[in-house]
């Protein structure tokens, strides 16, 4: 696969959270990359330094997107949120507003340091909520400042595979999280993945090459990989029963 094969961004962050920039001009930024879609995930209310949305705020943030949409044509705002698997594997928003979106981008984000066995099963847990797309990041490493967090990754892609929930590579180059090993691991058993940048600004959509680099260290096709849909059949991946 290849850069060309990337029809949209699904983690991407606005100055709802913790991002640089309004909604407008992240889809702006997008659309001139060529995509045909952007998925808006700013973070859940848990991440307090994010300045992370509640479901009030998260409900006046899916208007805007649809009104955003009514203006534009042959590209398309997702609406979505970046999503904190709680220490129990509860998810940090209520399923009523989560109904409304059309992607969750589940993640971790404290609580780094419990077992294994602690840390897969609170994962697993959240993973079996129909409402979560897309798990980010999913070993949590920052690389040369954060170790990943113990967890068996085998365990969670054969979860993965199972629930028809997506693994993110993420394309910040300080997590490129999926490495190659675990996205070769994923193709083997069946699991599919997205590629996204965690994009907090307009330049860091071109992270989007380093993504596409690891998923190809993998072995990945663009057969592999959510985001080389159209978005009609992204949609349809995206429902799970």
């Amino acid at each position: 696969m290849s850069l060309v094969d990337i029809r949209g961004d699904l983690h991407v962050h606005s100055d709802w959270s913790d991002g640089t920039v309004p909604l407008a001009a992240m889809a702006k930024g997008a659309r001139s990359r060529g995509y045909n879609y952007i998925a808006i995930t700013d973070h859940s209310q848990h991440v307090t330094i994010a300045h992370g949305l509640d479901a009030d705020r998260l409900a006046r943030q899916i208007d805007e997107i649809d009104r955003l949409n009514e203006g534009m044509t042959g590209f398309t705002i997702l609406k979505g949120v970046e999503l904190d698997i709680l220490a129990d594997g509860t998810l940090d928003l209520p399923d009523a507003i989560l109904a409304r979106l059309d992607l969750v981008v589940a993640a971790v984000h404290y609580k780094f340091d419990i077992s294994s066995q602690a840390q897969t099963e609170r994962i697993i847990r959240a993973m079996d909520n129909r409402h979560v797309s897309i798990l980010a990041h999913p070993t949590g490493r920052l690389i040369g400042a954060r170790d990943a967090y113990a967890v068996d990754m085998e365990r969670l892609i054969a979860a993965a595979a199972v629930r028809g929930c997506y693994l993110e590579i993420n394309a910040e180059p300080d997590r490129l999280d999926l490495s190659d090993r675990h996205a070769q691991a994923a193709k083997t058993v069946g699991a599919k993945l997205a590629i996204s940048t965690d994009a907090h600004s307009i330049p860091a959509l071109d992270y989007m090459r380093h993504g596409v680099d690891q998923a190809r260290r993998g072995w990945l096709t663009a057969s592999d990989v959510l985001n080389t849909r159209p978005l009609p059949a992204l949609r349809k991946l995206l429902k799970r029963s």
